[in-house]
């Protein structure tokens, strides 16, 4: 009987995404606040990008995590905000069922690779402040590279498992998400077969892929605070702090926020505000990251302002330092 119920229901093609619903008056100042956040995001990772790979002086572990975590934020932003300002610019809030399943898959990898590269940076600066006598030999060449490769190959386990779950779904409508892009909940909840066990899965990966980078970034900051409140002197526990006090700051956005959005009960004040929490680790995280880094930064704003000198050079660019 289900399954004849199923069968005489059409498959559905395309999703509608219900983005930030009816807001007529404010389309065109949404727009160019995404627009210019998607801009600045982009400059300002690549701008990071770009400085770790070419200046010497940063090529070392917390700079190569870095450089890691900005070419992420740059892919991550890209899944989201330009379907978001083509949705808003063409009044037009479909998407095929194909892209919404490819924007989730992208946009979940790289939410997982972000959690063990942060946990991988976390541990950089642990092993910097408790046992600086080490780092040279804990942190050399090849521990460095096989903890960023680990970041990123990790969470393709979990891509495929999803894609494997997903694809055990039937869906047949309705077919509007109230989200600006496709994220894991609202799809499942558009089956029409029991999703139940593919829920409890979800939850069970979720807390094996980000459980434990969330508990080693959480150990590894214990450590770097008991070892910082030891220093005698209070100038250098300001210098011990100031070497990981934007990592901590960046750290805080991005679980802070996705708590929120995925660990919080769905009560209807927060389920009302889950969009907007949303906003905040999908799009405001990306663009706070090089900002972060770049002010609270030393040798980040003088490896840029030597960039900047050097183009004055060979260009003849007035006024760029």
């Amino acid at each position: 009987m289900e399954k004849d119920r199923w069968e005489n229901k059409s498959m559905i093609t395309e999703i509608i995404l219900l983005g930030f619903g009816n807001l007529q008056g404010l389309q065109i100042p949404l727009f160019l606040a995404f627009l210019l956040s998607y801009i600045v995001t982009m400059a300002g990772n690549l701008t990071i990008v770009s400085l770790v790979a070419s200046d010497r002086q940063l090529q070392t572990p917390m700079y190569f995590f870095l450089g890691n975590l900005s070419c992420l934020e740059a892919c991550y932003s890209s899944t989201v905000l330009p379907r978001t300002l083509a949705s808003i610019f063409r009044g037009d809030n479909t998407i095929t069922f194909t892209g919404c399943l490819i924007q989730l898959y992208c946009f979940g990898f790289l939410a997982t690779a972000e959690c063990y590269l942060l946990a991988a940076m976390a541990y950089d600066r642990y092993v910097a402040i408790c046992k600086p006598l080490h780092y040279a030999t804990l942190m050399d060449a090849t521990t460095t590279i096989q903890l960023a490769a680990g970041s990123w190959l990790c969470p393709v386990f979990v891509l495929i498992i999803l894609i494997l779950l997903l694809s055990g779904l039937t869906f047949c409508g309705p077919n509007e998400i109230d989200h600006f892009f496709c994220d894991v909940a609202p799809l499942v909840s558009l089956s029409c077969t029991d999703t139940g066990w593919v829920t409890l899965i979800f939850f069970i990966l979720a807390s094996l892929n980000i459980l434990p980078p969330f508990l080693l970034t959480l150990a590894s900051y214990g450590f770097i605070i008991f070892t910082i409140l030891r220093i005698p002197s209070t100038k250098g526990r300001h210098k011990a702090f100031s070497t990981c006090s934007s990592h901590l700051t960046v750290v805080t956005l991005f679980y802070g926020t996705l708590i929120m959005v995925y660990v919080l009960p769905k009560t209807d004040s927060l389920r009302a505000l889950n969009k907007i929490f949303s906003v905040f680790y999908a799009v405001l995280t990306p663009l706070v990251n090089p900002v972060i880094y770049s002010l609270r930064n030393k040798e980040m704003k003088e490896s840029l302002r030597k960039t900047l000198y050097k183009m004055k050079n060979i260009y003849g660019f007035r006024d760029l330092v």
